[in-house]
């Protein structure tokens, strides 16, 4: 590799890290959303529900498992987007060792 190829990989990995912190964001956003949609069903079937409380939660649970696997697959999401950005942050240290390692041999 040479200094201008680290210098696109170092300017191409901070554009991904901007749009992760972005998507991270917008992930969020979306799992806080699946989890008030969550708690607003499952609160509802609770109080629609007849019967002993075991009988109204478990009620509860089975109609609010549709917005519980939406709240799940945007939890993955989130946690998805999380590693992603790890991975990039570690190159983009990476990229920036072997940046310096490249300017010390030429100095030499």
């Amino acid at each position: 590799m040479n200094t201008l190829e680290i210098q696109q990989a170092l300017g191409e990995l901070t554009q991904l890290n901007k749009r992760g912190v972005e998507a991270l964001f917008e992930a969020e956003e979306e799992l806080a959303h699946a989890e008030n949609d969550l708690d607003t069903v499952e609160a509802k079937a609770f109080l629609d529900a007849e019967g002993s409380v075991a009988e109204r939660q478990a009620r509860a649970k089975l109609v609010a498992a549709d917005a519980r696997l939406r709240r799940d697959l945007c939890r993955a999401s989130v946690n998805r987007i999380k590693t992603k950005l790890r991975s990039v942050e570690s190159e983009l240290m990476a990229q920036a060792t072997l940046a310096k390692i490249m300017q010390a041999e030429m100095r030499l």
